[in-house]
C-alpha cells in the first residue's frame, strides 16, 4: 500500500442523478412597471465551483466515516455476542458503509493525496488466504504469491519471501504494515474487502447463485468455535475496523473547511483551472479506465469472478452503481447525504452551460443514461425472483448478463467523451482521462 497507518427495490435513477436546474438559476423579477422579464443568470466563477467541490468531498467522506463508525459498533457487538442476528447486522452495516464510500472514489483520480491513501481502504482483488482459512480445493490466487496461504489468523508468525514477521498481536498498525508484503499487490490485509471477507467468508459458488457463508461460530469462544482461532479472528476484525475509522478520520480532516494546513486549503490555493482539471480528470478516469475498464470490462472479457469487486458479499452491482453516482455528483454539484439532506451548489454543469449549453445538456442526459444502465444492473441483481448477481452476469453462458454489463460500459464510455469535450470548452487543453490501458 502507498499509505501507512496513521495514529489517528431500485431507487429511481433519475431522482438520484438528475437534480434539475442550476444552482444559480434565479426566478423572474417583476419590474415596478408591472412588466416581467427573466433575470440574468449569473454563472459561478471557477473558484466558487472548486470550493463547492471541496464541500462535496467533505460531506461525502464525512458520511463514509459515520457509516464506518456504525460498522465498527456492529462488529464490536458481534465479537461480544456472536449470534446470527448480530452477524447479519454487521453485514448490513458493511453494505450501508459502501454506499457513501463508493461515491468518494471520484475524488481519488486527480487528487494524489486521495489516490495514495485509497489502497489501504479499498484495494482488491485480494488473496484471502493471507488473512484466514480458505477452502482446500478451488482456491484461486495470484501465481507466485508466497503470502497467498499465510493465514495470519492461525499463525503467531508468518514467513513471506524469506521475511519473518511476528503477528502474535493483531493491531491496526501491524495490519497496515502487512499490506503488499512480499511485493504482491494481492496481499491485502486491511480495508473494506478484508472486513468483507471476515464477515462473509469465501464465495465458493463460482458463477452460480450465492455469496460467502461464514458461520457465526467462527467468532464463538470455547468449544463452539469453528475453524479454530476464533479469538484471533475477532481481534483481526476489530483491528481492521478500527483502522478503517482512523484512515477516514484523517481524510475527513483533509477536506475540512476553516483550516490552512490541510489538502482543501492547498487545493483552493491552486489556480482554479488546475483544480477544474482535477475534477474533470477524476470524473473521466473513474468512468473510463476504472469502472468501465478494470471493474467491468476485465471481469466480463475474462469471465472471471475473481475480478469481481465486492466478491465475498455479492454487492458488486451496488459498488458500480454508486461509483457512477459519484461522477454525476461532481458534475452537477450535488450530493445526497445518508441522512437525506442534499448538498447543492456551483457546479461544472453551470460552467459548461455558460459556454456551451448544448454540450451541458448532452452530458447531463448521458449521465442519466449511464445511471439508468447501472440501475438496470442493480435491479436485476436485487430482484426477488431469480436475481442475477454480477458474478453470474459475467459467466460465459450469460448472454443477458453480458448485454447488461456491456450496456453500462458503452454508456460510461459515451459520457467520458463528453467530459473530455467539456474540459476543452473550459480551457483544459488535454484532459486525457486514465483508460487503464483498455481499448474501447
Amino acid at each position: 500500500m502507498k499509505q501507512v497507518y496513521r495514529p489517528l427495490p431500485l431507487a429511481l435513477a433519475v431522482s438520484l442523478v438528475a437534480v434539475a436546474g442550476c444552482s444559480n438559476q434565479q426566478e423572474s423579477d417583476v419590474k415596478e412597471s408591472g412588466t416581467s422579464e427573466q433575470a440574468a443568470v449569473v454563472a459561478p466563477t471557477k473558484a466558487q465551483v472548486v470550493e463547492h467541490y471541496s464541500d462535496l468531498a467533505y460531506a461525502n467522506f464525512s458520511d463514509a466515516l459515520t457509516t464506518a463508525e456504525a460498522l465498527d459498533e456492529a462488529v464490536d457487538t458481534l465479537i461480544e455476542n456472536p449470534t446470527e442476528a448480530n452477524l447479519a447486522a454487521a453485514k448490513q452495516a458493511w453494505l450501508a458503509a459502501r454506499v457513501p464510500y463508493q461515491q468518494t472514489e471520484v475524488f481519488r483520480f486527480g487528487n494524489a493525496i486521495v489516490d495514495d491513501w485509497e489502497g489501504q481502504l479499498n484495494a482488491w482483488p485480494l488473496d484471502e488466504g493471507l488473512i484466514d482459512y480458505v477452502a482446500a480445493d478451488g482456491y484461486q490466487y495470484e501465481l507466485g504469491n508466497d503470502g497467498a496461504t499465510a493465514n495470519i489468523i492461525a499463525s503467531p508468525s508468518i514467513n513471506i519471501g524469506g521475511n519473518t514477521v511476528d503477528v502474535s498481536e493483531l493491531t491496526p498498525e501491524l495490519l497496515a504494515n502487512l499490506n503488499e508484503i512480499g511485493g504482491s499487490e494481492a496481499n491485502v490485509a486491511t480495508g473494506y474487502h478484508a472486513v468483507e471477507f471476515l464477515l462473509w467468508g469465501q464465495d465458493l459458488n463460482g458463477f452460480d447463485a450465492g455469496a460467502g457463508n461464514r458461520p457465526v461460530t467462527d467468532y464463538a469462544q470455547g468449544e463452539e468455535c469453528t475453524h479454530g482461532n476464533c479469538d484471533r479472528r475477532a481481534a483481526y476484525l476489530d483491528a481492521a475496523t478500527d483502522l478503517l475509522i482512523d484512515d477516514l478520520e484523517w481524510m475527513v480532516a483533509q477536506w475540512a473547511p476553516g483550516k490552512d494546513d490541510n489538502y482543501r486549503a492547498e487545493l483552493l490555493a491552486e489556480s482554479p483551472d488546475a483544480a477544474i482539471q482535477k475534477m474533470l480528470f477524476g470524473m473521466g478516469s473513474l468512468s473510463l479506465g476504472e469502472l468501465a475498464g478494470e471493474r467491468m470490462k476485465v471481469a466480463l472479457e475474462a469471465n472471471s469472478y475473481e475480478d469481481e469487486h465486492d466478491c465475498f458479499s455479492d454487492n458488486t452491482h451496488n459498488s458500480h452503481y454508486y461509483n457512477g453516482q459519484g461522477v454525476a455528483n461532481v458534475y452537477k454539484g450535488t450530493y445526497t447525504r445518508v441522512d437525506g439532506t442534499v448538498v447543492n451548489g456551483p457546479s461544472l454543469s453551470d460552467l459548461v452551460a455558460e459556454v456551451n449549453p448544448e454540450l451541458d445538456k448532452t452530458l447531463r442526459v448521458q449521465l442519466v443514461e449511464s445511471m439508468a444502465a447501472l440501475a438496470t444492473m442493480k435491479t436485476v441483481a436485487e430482484t426477488d425472483n431469480q436475481p442475477l448477481k454480477f458474478d453470474m452476469m459475467i459467466a460465459p453462458s450469460s448472454e443477458r448478463g453480458a448485454d447488461i454489463v456491456n450496456g453500462a460500459i458503452v454508456a460510461l464510455v459515451n459520457q467520458t467523451g463528453s467530459i473530455e469535450q467539456a474540459a476543452g470548452e473550459l480551457g483544459i487543453d488535454s484532459l486525457e482521462p486514465d483508460d487503464a490501458g483498455h481499448a474501447f
